[in-house]
């Protein structure tokens, strides 16, 4: 394993740094307003537009590698994000503070785009799964780490915005310094979202239900802990705590996931998460110790759905039909990551913190009764079923499924064409007077 992962070590610490920054960034603006007194609602927002510039992100992020390349638009999008970061540092205006989150998570997917094109071009096919593991434990190590520096560092002033800013710009040292040849231009996959919806319609609504509880997690759980009286140094590793547990669960996940009906697994693990949800949701105050242990707990099946849901839908969508996937089910889950966070933040402003895990547990029914294995009639399952578990982060961009092995090396090149050939053919054409008529002007110059 350590032989596969280390040619690829220059953009793990690039995935690394990013999710230190972004991780970090989270916590502290939630921490921020709430030392502030600021509505949960407004929390809320910023989680929310960083999601939503995350979903626009994918399409600006084909447009842009596909003009300036991938060194050149990872290096732009790094310098906008760390500018952005300060921004948060020279003004107070929370809608200000809103648009610089969706800047933010927009620069962010460009990243995500650059760094997960080229682990493609560079994984073999018999080592992506292994490839897209080293890639996950760097991901939500970031995160982890990013929670961490808040134990150290518990003052909440602008140093931590230039640290945050500093992750990013450090992001930006390996792919800028590397000697590698640009991978080519990944084509945007088409979206087919009535075909998937009559076709993968339960795992749909668990990615749904996965962007409403995560996204709400990330956003609004260090102002549930910060209610509960926790101090930052607490709540830095009460946040580690929960996020760690979801790196933790991948392998028990996959090790289960290749053995069991998948939708049981599911429904399984919503019914886990309701019940586990549940004192949080109905006890005011919750002693530390018991805070911490719960907490964990719920973290462990809250980053189940996902992977769990993936790996279901691929069980029934044809091999040349799941980059499609992907990028549907990244859509699926953005949505419900734009939409948790405000919901749940209106809760908690109306009816009080606790109604963070009252959110949760609802949205674990709903998905109970939403999923019902009987009705898996298996009509369009695929041959090899079920195909082996890929363990996963839920952040990601559209270009993540071309590193998922369960997707045969034929789509993947096919899906590796460049977009802009024709566009690329156009400026060329227009190109050639120019080039003409500044050659006529050196001829001139010389005699």
């Amino acid at each position: 394993m350590r032989n596969i992962w280390k040619p690829f070590q220059s953009l793990y610490f690039a995935a690394l740094m990013m999710l230190i920054g972004s991780g970090l960034l989270s916590t502290y603006l939630a921490l921020r307003l709430a030392a502030d007194h600021v509505d949960s609602l407004w929390v809320g927002a910023l989680m929310a537009a960083n999601y939503f510039g995350l979903a626009v992100g994918g399409k600006v992020g084909h447009r842009l590698i596909g003009r300036v390349g991938h060194i050149r638009a990872y290096a732009t999008c790094a310098g906008i994000v760390g500018a952005a970061v300060l921004g948060h540092g020279l003004t107070s205006w929370l809608p200000v503070w809103v648009g610089l989150r969706m800047i933010v998570g927009l620069g962010m997917m460009c990243q995500y785009m650059v760094i997960e094109s080229w682990l493609n071009e560079q994984a073999e096919a018999k080592h992506r799964g292994a490839v897209f593991s080293g890639y996950m434990i760097a991901s939500y190590l970031g995160l982890v780490l990013g929670q961490l520096i808040l134990v150290v560092h518990p003052q909440l002033g602008p140093e931590l915005l230039m640290l945050v800013a500093m992750c990013f710009a450090l992001c930006l040292v390996p792919v800028a310094m590397t000697r590698r040849i640009h991978p080519a231009p990944l084509r945007p996959a088409p979206m087919e979202p009535k075909f998937f919806i009559k076709r993968v319609p339960q795992s749909l609504s668990t990615v749904l239900g996965s962007g409403l509880i995560v996204g709400s997690f990330y956003g609004l759980a260090p102002l549930y802990a910060s209610s509960q009286g926790m101090t930052t140094e607490q709540i830095g590793l009460f946040m580690g705590c929960c996020i760690f547990a979801g790196l933790l669960v991948q392998w028990p996940l996959g090790w289960l996931s290749d053995r069991y009906d998948r939708a049981v697994l599911i429904r399984s693990v919503a019914v886990g998460l309701a019940l586990a949800s549940a004192p949080l949701a109905f006890l005011p105050s919750v002693p530390l110790e018991a805070l911490f242990g719960i907490g964990f707990v719920i973290s462990l099946l809250q980053f189940c759905l996902y992977p769990l849901a993936v790996a279901f839908s691929n069980d029934h969508v044809e091999s040349e039909r799941r980059v499609s996937l992907t990028a549907m089910l990244l859509v699926t889950y953005g949505v419900g990551a734009c939409i948790g966070p405000l919901a749940a933040g209106v809760l908690m402003k109306v009816l009080g913190a606790q109604m963070l895990y009252a959110f949760f547990a609802f949205f674990a029914l709903v998905l109970v009764w939403r999923i019902r294995p009987k009705a898996v009639t298996g009509l369009h399952q695929v041959q090899d079923a079920p195909l082996g578990h890929v363990a996963m982060p839920a952040a990601g961009s559209p270009l993540s499924a071309a590193l998922d092995p369960r997707v045969d090396e034929q789509t993947v090149q096919e899906v590796m064409q460049a977009p802009v050939a024709a566009e690329d053919t156009e400026d060329d054409q227009k190109s050639e007077p120019v080039a003409e008529a500044q050659a006529q002007d050196e001829v001139s110059k010389s005699v």
